[in-house]
């Protein structure tokens, strides 16, 4: 691709995000979405030369490929069998690297990172996402809106991306500031305070800020707004990994700081959270509609956002959590997933043996992708049809609960996620492998006192704070002590410092290092005799 079509790309596909409205944009899967994803595979089968040669070295004709039928019996791509076997070059199209403007990178097992490359064009697609949050949930199109970004910024893929997205929706016309601190509690802080605080003032009658006042020290204790910040917000936009924010809030709270009054709304991602965190969140920001203050995106590396939580969403996901019952007949199990609706002409879905797989446009374009996602999807009509036999009505519960026509109703299909099939378990948005930890239980002496297996999972005490827990099975004849604890904590978080870069830049250090417990050999409830060992539990 050279110059010129390179640039008539970017500027088409600007003008398209500009002029089109969010309502048209979400219409479009009502008659497209089959054939969506149909011509994604007819063109990545013809331009990008990995999927050329994955597809000739199973001996496929893409022109033999002409419904949906035949594509969904089409192999499934996923890292091991595909992104890792091709140089990334060829990942492209046309083999061409340098058509991406971007590349972000996730951690791996291993610690060997992989590279994501996108453009500028991709990244407005997954804006679509964030357009239907600040629009549909937040009203961002009538309220002066402050976005601070709390996710990791740098070669990760959450930060940045987020936001550029934030931008082009300003770029749309929407009143929106977006402001970066990134994982930085105390400037997340000093920011809230400092810009937060304008229409406050303004309200109480209260001199232009700086009058008579002395600077903000930084602290984040009692900020004293600064005369450049009379930006008059009428909302502020937390956006960030849950656990994070939550301790941003706490934090706030405890230096007495009144939440309430910047009418905060959380925009998240990384990892499933319960209904009643978000109650409890809630309360502590002065949440006074859940279904319209908070959002939660379903997000990876490798495709940006692939679904985004809607307030129809988080209503049915609200009265499935006040009802087991209804929850396990349709999610086939007792705990909740993240539920999501998508665009199938953005991210199309199957499921696969209780698996995930989507085919997506992107830097490296995927069809059919595994990302080792267990979850299903259900249609716009069967979930509505489903609640009724219940005898819930989420429309008429919105509408309730609103005094205008209520936003955020599309006839869009839901995805619900449970989480890694390949025993990873997500602490503030980073993915942490069972085999960081075994790198920790290797080290001289510590491998003395244990077998090598144990238990990896994140828990939450009882203000709901998320805690990185790991139960280790110790060696025959082994007793166990604080020393012991100690010394075995202390290596994991090494290992994990070392070898996984999401943990080091994501996990906020006074939540890093891990809560060990030991237990004997052959304990019933973690490492019973002649059951197969899982490393890891949700």
């Amino acid at each position: 691709m050279n110059c010129k079509s390179q640039q008539q790309r970017a500027i088409k596909a600007f003008e398209d995000f500009l002029s089109t409205p969010l309502e048209t944009l979400l219409q479009r899967h009502l008659n497209t979405q089959s054939s969506a994803a149909l011509s994604l595979f007819h063109d990545v089968a013809a331009n990008v030369p990995a999927y050329k040669a994955f597809l000739a070295e199973r001996e496929i004709n893409p022109a033999t490929i002409q419904t949906l039928e035949e594509f969904q019996k089409l192999p499934a791509i996923a890292k091991q069998n595909y992104i890792l076997r091709y140089p990334l070059a060829d990942l492209c199209r046309n083999g061409q690297l340098q058509v991406c403007d971007m590349i972000a990178a996730s951690s791996g097992s291993s610690g060997k990172p992989t590279f994501w490359p996108r453009f500028f064009t991709d990244e407005l697609q997954i804006a679509i996402r964030f357009e239907q949050i600040f629009h549909d949930s937040f009203h961002a199109d009538t309220r002066r809106t402050l976005a601070v970004i709390c996710f990791t910024l740098g070669t990760w893929v959450g930060g940045i991306f987020t936001t550029n997205c934030c931008r082009y929706l300003a770029s749309k016309g929407y009143p929106i500031t977006v402001i970066t601190p990134g994982n930085n509690k105390e400037e997340i802080l000093r920011v809230v305070q400092e810009l937060g605080s304008a229409r406050q003032s303004l309200q109480r009658g209260e001199p232009p800020f700086g009058f008579g006042s002395s600077q903000s020290t930084g602290t984040a204790k009692t900020a004293t707004p600064s005369p450049q910040s009379a930006a008059s917000f009428e909302q502020i936009v937390l956006l960030g990994y849950p656990p994070f924010l939550k301790d941003v809030i706490d934090t706030g709270i405890a230096r007495g700081i009144e939440w309430q009054q910047y009418q905060i709304k959380l925009v998240m991602a990384g990892e499933v959270f319960s209904e009643e965190w978000r109650s409890l969140v809630g309360e502590r920001v002065g949440s006074q509609n859940p279904c319209y203050d908070f959002a939660s995106l379903y997000g990876t590396a490798d495709a940006g956002v692939l679904g985004n939580e809607t307030p129809l969403s988080i209503c049915i996901r609200r009265f499935l959590a006040e009802n087991p019952d209804a929850a396990k007949a349709l999610f086939g199990e007792s705990r909740l997933p993240t539920l999501v609706q998508y665009d199938p002409c953005s991210r199309f879905f199957e499921v696969e043996d209780g698996g995930l797989l989507f085919s997506g446009d992107n830097g490296i374009p995927l069809v059919r992708y595994d990302i080792l996602d267990t979850g299903g999807i259900i249609s716009y009509d069967a979930m509505l049809q489903f609640l009724a036999d219940w005898g819930f009505n989420p429309l008429e519960n919105l509408r309730s609960h609103t005094q205008q026509s209520p936003r955020g109703i599309h006839q869009l299909p839901f995805v619900y996620v449970f989480g890694r099939s390949n025993f990873t378990v997500s602490y503030f948005g980073a993915n942490i492998y069972p085999e960081n930890v075994t790198v920790g239980l290797e080290q001289p002496m510590i491998q003395e006192w244990v077998t090598g297996k144990f238990v990896l999972q994140v828990q939450e005490d009882a203000d709901k704070n998320r805690f990185l827990s790991v139960v280790v099975e110790l060696a025959p004849g082994v007793e166990g002590s604080e020393e012991k604890k100690e010394a075995i904590a202390s290596s994991i978080l090494s290992q994990l410092l070392r070898l996984n870069s999401e943990f080091a830049n994501y996990v906020p250090p006074e939540y890093q290092t891990p809560q060990v417990t030991l237990a004997p050999m052959g304990d019933s409830e973690y490492f019973p005799i002649g059951v197969k060992h899982r490393y890891t539990r949700q």
